[in-house]
């Protein structure tokens, strides 16, 4: 992350404005707060990934929020409103561009695209491009270095290294972070994680475990929700015992999917 942080303050005297995309189901937790000192000079408009995986009345109050702060905000999914985004960069950079001209530079727009990993970057990037210009994978570290891609005759986009905060003193945010593939499965306990996820989900919405897992008892909580799902999806091993690791990584695999609902896991109500 240290590296990251380096490069993205390499690049920034190269660009005319930020992208910053956070995830629709986290729009606090999937933000860096370490990013704001280090681009407050630059024009910004904050992207609301993944808005399809995320309640819709939630992500309106989100954006309402994001605007009061004095941001300029979207919610965006991948294959809509195409145009719009690219409509909203350009006019972030229409003044440093006229500035240019004036020198006598005619050149394209150059905007960065910001955010912690696994959020979104490189699929954007490629989304505006038209065209599949990015390695993606529904995995964090994908991204190693800045690069750059044409989008359009008018714009160029950098695409950077997922940025998490050194300290991730929060450990609600830590996890939610893990649910959503910030960070590393590999890293984690997923058997606890996807107790933790089932925990928070039969909290906010229920109804998408216990129809996606015919989960008959709905008080069930912890290990004995787990095993259920484990049963209903026949997820057994030698002796008819509930394959648990292989349930929680069905249940954190179709959370980060979309299977369990449109979900958003924060609400502005919490932070006002």
């Amino acid at each position: 992350m240290a590296k990251a942080r380096r490069l993205l303050q390499d690049q920034l005297q190269r660009i005319d404005a930020v992208i910053e995309l956070c995830d629709a189901r986290l729009p606090l937790s999937s933000r860096n707060p370490d990013l704001d000192p280090l681009i407050k000079s630059k024009p910004r408009i904050l992207l609301l990934n993944k808005s399809d995986l995320a309640n819709p009345a939630e992500t309106k109050k989100w954006l309402a929020y994001f605007e009061g702060q004095g941001l300029d905000c979207m919610g965006i999914e991948m294959g809509r409103r195409k145009q719009n985004i690219l409509n909203a960069i350009i006019s972030m950079t229409e003044e440093r561009l006229e500035k240019s001209l004036k020198k006598g530079i005619h050149r394209a727009a150059r905007a960065m695209v910001l955010g912690v990993p696994n959020v979104g970057k490189s699929t954007l990037i490629n989304y505006l491009a038209g065209r599949s210009a990015f390695k993606v994978q529904n995995r964090p570290g994908v991204t190693r270095a800045p690069q750059w891609i044409t989008a359009s005759r008018s714009l160029q986009l950098l695409d950077t290294p997922g940025l998490l905060w050194p300290k991730l003193d929060d450990p609600v945010a830590a996890r939610r972070l893990a649910y959503i593939a910030a960070v590393r499965d590999e890293v984690l306990d997923v058997y606890h994680l996807s107790l933790a996820l089932l925990d928070e989900l039969m909290q906010i919405a229920p109804g998408g475990i216990i129809a996606r897992y015919k989960v008959e008892d709905s008080s069930l909580r912890g290990q004995a929700l787990l095993e259920a799902i484990c049963k209903n999806r026949g997820f057994l091993i030698k002796g008819g015992e509930a394959d648990l690791e292989r349930g929680a990584a069905c249940v954190l695999d179709e959370f980060r999917d979309g299977k369990l609902g449109r979900i958003t896991l924060e609400l502005v109500e919490d932070v006002l």
